[in-house]
């Protein structure tokens, strides 16, 4: 079942002379986690700003083609409504916080939309217990971590219980080891509550062995769509400037040298570690 329909999706900024994104035919089916990437200024955010509606509603310019997301036209509805069905998390967390309390800024969707008092609660509850930060519902979202901030704006979107999240480099202003207990999360979300992902990010030696799907994208259009493990591995994608994984790479290495080490192609340090001790077992 498809969650996102693109058929030559095309935009323009207001006042742009080229589109932002060119042509985008693209399908991703509902529980899938797929990574996209690409060189700064490819048009991830842009694709993603018309996931919710954003584009056209909020920023305008001229769109053409079909896009249809969780069964609704992004084109045709306005953004409140997307929002019940697809959540979008920024790079900056303080964009979407503001309230005296996180639990009040979970809450503020939920109010938005007339829910009753008592799943309010229920729902802001559960929401912050699966990220973790339950203990912190009392507290200024201003007064907290970035790592936690990122986390209450995970909550608030998760509590609207979405079929899609959207996460545009959720991670940019965190430290890898803060960064890399927010992409555990996501995945958790993805694997246990059934939520579909669309994650973009360049740290790929985070985030590349979580995703079940990985699309490059380059001057607003996609390139490559595929398996992490085959995409990865292509020499396509190291011409496109890619931060490929680090053990992508030093496993690409060991080969050109004629030592391999596994059939499967590592996506981070902690798959290569394996492969190295499988070897040394079997000495």
């Amino acid at each position: 079942m498809s969650i996102i329909e693109t058929k030559d999706l095309t935009y323009t900024y207001p006042g742009g002379k080229f589109p932002s994104i060119k042509n985008i035919s693209m399908e991703i089916r509902k529980g899938e986690f797929v990574l996209i990437t690409g060189p700064s200024g490819c048009g991830k955010t842009t694709l993603c700003r018309c996931f919710n509606g954003l584009i056209p509603n909020f920023y305008q310019g001229e769109i053409k083609g079909e896009i249809i997301v969780t069964g609704l036209n992004p084109l045709k509805k306005q953004t409140h409504e997307m929002a019940k069905n697809v959540g979008l998390v920024f790079q900056n967390p303080e964009n979407q916080l503001f309230a005296l309390s996180v639990e009040k800024d979970v809450a503020f969707g939920l109010e938005n939309i007339g829910m009753r008092r008592e799943e309010i609660r229920q729902r802001v509850d559960w929401a912050l217990k699966q990220v973790e930060i339950y203990d912190l519902r009392e507290r200024s979202p201003h007064e907290i971590s970035g790592g936690q901030q990122q986390r209450v704006a995970i909550a608030s979107v998760l509590a609207m219980q979405p079929k899609l999240i959207v996460l545009d480099e959720p991670t940019s202003f965190l430290d890898p080891l803060s960064a890399e207990k927010i992409f555990s999360i996501i995945y958790e979300m993805n694997k246990k509550l059934g939520i579909t992902v669309v994650l973009v990010e360049h740290r790929l030696d985070l985030t590349a062995k979580y995703a079940s799907r990985i699309i490059i994208m380059d001057q607003g259009k996609i390139c490559l769509d595929g398996k992490p493990r085959k995409i990865l591995n292509t020499q396509e994608t190291r011409l496109l400037g890619v931060g490929i994984p680090k053990a992508t790479l030093l496993y690409q290495e060991l080969l050109e040298d004629k030592i391999a080490l596994s059939n499967e192609i590592p996506l981070c340090s902690e798959e290569l570690a394996n492969f190295l001790k499988e070897q040394l077992k079997a000495k």
